[in-house]
């Protein structure tokens, strides 16, 4: 968790640079394309879950936990304040598939007894310090132009991949395994429908976490399902 927090720091760092560096880059138009996000089957998950055993959590663990179910519920969050600005409707469907997300943590919160951070927390305010001032310049680029939204889609799913491999390679529990290993399937997805949004309008998008190879394989390879 020490690269995931360190990573998260500098990214409220390179949010507000991008967020001035596009400030002049506008566009008008809106993608109304129907984008298909597959969500994590949350029935199946449970059965999964419950069949395996409950085993002890390391610091590491338990923090990512933690910290997964927030940074879930910021990209939820960024969505559909997005879709209430823009209009369009991948927003609100990748919101939707967030939520499966976060939901997806809860479950391995509450099989662990862990406390939920996000808890009746409004959309917008989180518990951890990082994540909020993140929250704040994402949803500030992403006011700017539908351009900055979807690159601001972009870098949350980028982020979010990158967090959940580290996050993966840090735990031998096989629930918590099969839980990083589902939701990152879903970034890649939501990565992949928020890259033809950008180059529909001849924008493109660089990395800035996960390498370019990763990010290659990722966009030249379809959408997968088995959720």
């Amino acid at each position: 968790m020490k690269n995931i927090f360190s990573h998260a720091t500098f990214f409220i760092v390179a949010a507000g640079l991008l967020a001035a560096m596009s400030a002049c880059n506008k566009h008008d138009g809106f993608n109304n394309g129907n984008n298909n996000n597959s969500d994590v089957n949350l029935a199946n998950l449970q059965a999964q879950l419950n069949g395996l055993p409950k085993e002890s959590l390391s610091t590491v663990e338990l923090n990512s936990l933690v910290f997964m179910r927030e940074e879930e519920k910021l990209a939820r969050d960024v969505y559909t304040y997005a879709y209430h600005k823009w209009s369009v409707k991948i927003f609100s469907n990748i919101a939707g598939s967030e939520q499966t997300h976060m939901d997806a943590v809860l479950m391995l919160l509450n099989k662990y007894n862990i406390t939920d951070p996000a808890a009746s927390l409004a959309p917008g305010v989180f518990s951890n310090a990082t994540l909020q001032n993140l929250y704040n310049a994402l949803a500030a680029r992403t006011g700017i132009s539908l351009s900055d939204a979807y690159q601001v889609g972009a870098t949350i799913e980028d982020l979010d991949i990158f967090d959940l491999l580290n996050a993966r390679a840090a735990t031998d529990n096989q629930d918590i395994g099969i839980v990083y290993d589902m939701l990152t399937k879903g970034s890649r997805n939501h990565l992949r429908s928020f890259y033809k949004n950008i180059i529909s309008r001849g924008d493109t998008y660089t990395p800035q976490f996960i390498t370019q190879e990763q990010f290659d394989a990722i966009i030249n390879s379809g959408m997968e399902t088995g959720f």
